[in-house]
């Protein structure tokens, strides 16, 4: 019980990143894809200067804010899977808080100088407001190398190091590792690892085509054809729908939550009686104070 307990207590910490990562994800849906969807309507963009601006924050907000919690999740996995001596100090709650207050200070840090370069501008070809890649050639190559690259790096040298791992153990190379490898432990792995190619898959080509286009402007630029632009962009774009389907796919705990809330949507009355079962079940596992005292004794002895 004490194992188990102090198992679920782990992946607390370790599910603290992926609700942050959600957050990111739903922070693109709030505001940039309903003026988008505007501009797609209006055939040019109608808000004004001030909301393009706010739109292009709040979207670089997502991309960078994502790309950073892939990497922290990526490195707590690493931490829980490859150095689990030492998981419980680096990744107990308090830290752990530490380090998402960290993970989304560093995004706002990475896309206020956007605001010094005059870098979000409303580009017709994709109707939105969005980081121009044409504005400075040494600031879109840091962004590409910094914001791009570098997590990527780190994220593939941890899912490297933890493959490594899994495949020792699945043929018995570490039989005197005292840590065994939980199929959860296995599930929610691939579940990020996923995540992970995913999100390289869709926003490698746009941040190539700027990497590209910034060592070279005038002779690689005219060359790029429009399409493979804004293919690359709503590639981009399409990530963030993406990973609560990899949720609902690989995670059977999602899977049963999306099938309650799409009954729930569907036989609105379900709600309430859920709600009222939810009740009657809590006031029935209720025990009295001699009785919970006798288990809590039991527990010791045992």
């Amino acid at each position: 019980m004490a194992e188990e307990g102090l198992w679920r207590e782990q992946h607390i910490e370790g599910n603290i990143f992926v609700v942050s990562l959600s957050v990111a994800d739903l922070v693109v849906a709030v505001y940039p894809y309903p003026l988008i969807l505007s501009a797609i309507f209006h055939n040019g963009w109608t808000m004004g200067n001030v909301h393009c601006q706010i739109s292009g924050f709040l979207m670089g907000l997502s991309v960078i804010g994502s790309i950073f919690n892939i990497t922290a999740i990526a490195i707590n996995r690493y931490c829980y899977i490859c150095h689990s001596l030492r998981y419980d100090k680096l990744f107990n709650l308090k830290n752990t808080c530490c380090y998402l207050c960290l993970t989304w200070i560093l995004t706002v840090v990475a896309i206020v100088p956007n605001f010094f370069v005059g870098s979000l501008q409303y580009d017709p070809r994709i109707y939105s407001c969005t980081f121009a890649q044409t504005v400075s050639t040494s600031y879109t190559i840091t962004v590409v190398v910094v914001h791009f690259i570098v997590p990527l790096s780190v994220v593939t040298f941890c899912y490297l190091r933890i493959w490594i791992l899994v495949i020792q153990v699945k043929h018995r190379v570490r039989q005197d590792c005292k840590k065994k490898l939980r199929a959860a432990d296995i599930r929610n792995f691939l579940t990020m690892f996923v995540v992970f190619v995913l999100f390289a898959v869709c926003w490698g080509p746009l941040n190539f085509i700027g990497l590209a286009v910034s060592i070279n402007p005038s002779k690689v630029q005219p060359h790029i054809p429009e399409w493979l632009f804004v293919l690359s962009y709503f590639m981009a774009y399409f990530n963030s729908c993406l990973n609560a389907v990899i949720y609902g796919l690989l995670n059977q705990n999602f899977r049963k939550e999306y099938k309650r809330i799409l009954l729930t949507l569907w036989t609105p009355r379900l709600l309430f009686i859920d709600v009222s079962k939810g009740g009657t079940e809590g006031m029935k596992s209720k025990h009295s104070p001699a009785i919970t005292t006798n288990n809590n004794h039991a527990e010791i002895h045992l």
